[in-house]
């Protein structure tokens, strides 16, 4: 970085901070802001998954949730080491929130948080068997890798390294959920539509509000790229080819 830059116009301009002691104080709060809501919808996440794995239909469908409950707890474990680098105390942070707490199944946030965690307002819905489960894991599994996508490029290095790291991981979680979901369709299983209709709007609203101001500092600070809109429409795009090859729709 030249002497005469400062590092907001530095990182406004492609570059990149790989040092906790180069981080401006702005940059730091919106950094562990992201660090801290993918960590705790991993965890919740998992969390959530964890208590189906027993309801799945045979011993590979158990064996692939209780993988995939692993690795999304690996992977929370894998930012958690970078926030841990900021100061974050990574050995108390995993019993720190409820990470199992759930809302009522009808009630509706929209992308408000809870006073549980960082966890996107998706984590605060429970799952409703197994079927239910594979469908989410469908659409959050989907919304998951287009936003790493995006995440893979911010300008902290060693956060960027990390996603692209996870991005391949859950990117195969989305795999096997449409794989499952497969499998359920062919049975014509009548509540799938009903789960579809269900975590649509909570995943879609994952990404955000269309006209969000917040992007713009995020995007001078270069923590993003992409709108919102932009990111939301690729996964539409993603999601109904998916669930047209299944025969079901989408809202």
């Amino acid at each position: 970085m030249a002497e005469d830059m400062s590092i907001e116009s530095y990182l406004a301009q492609g570059g990149v901070l790989t040092n906790p002691m180069n981080v401006p104080p702005r940059y730091r709060a919106e950094l562990m802001k992201l660090m801290a809501t993918f960590v705790d919808s991993e965890l919740a996440g998992a969390a959530g998954f964890a208590d189906i794995i027993n309801q799945g239909p045979g011993i590979k469908e158990r064996i692939a949730a209780a993988k995939i409950v692993l690795e999304k707890t690996d992977n929370a474990d894998r930012v958690l080491r970078i926030m841990a680098e900021f100061g974050v105390d990574a050995d108390k942070y995993a019993n720190h929130h409820p990470w199992t707490a759930r809302l009522e199944r009808d009630a509706d946030i929209g992308a408000a948080r809870t006073d549980h965690d960082m966890r996107l307002a998706v984590f605060n819905y429970p799952l409703n068997g197994w079927a239910d489960a594979v469908v989410m894991n469908l659409l959050m599994g989907r919304a998951v890798a287009v936003q790493l996508a995006e995440f893979s490029m911010v300008s902290y290095q060693p956060l960027a390294e990390a996603f692209r790291a996870i991005a391949p991981i859950e990117a195969r979680h989305a795999e096997l959920a449409e794989e499952g979901l497969a499998k359920l369709a062919e049975v014509k299983d009548a509540n799938l539509q009903a789960s579809v209709d269900y975590w649509w709007p909570r995943v879609a609203a994952s990404f955000g509000s269309a006209d969000s101001i917040k992007t713009d500092t995020l995007k001078a600070l270069g923590l993003r790229r992409t709108s919102n809109a932009d990111l939301r429409s690729r996964w539409e795009s993603e999601v109904k080819s998916v669930l047209d090859k299944l025969g079901l729709n989408c809202k």
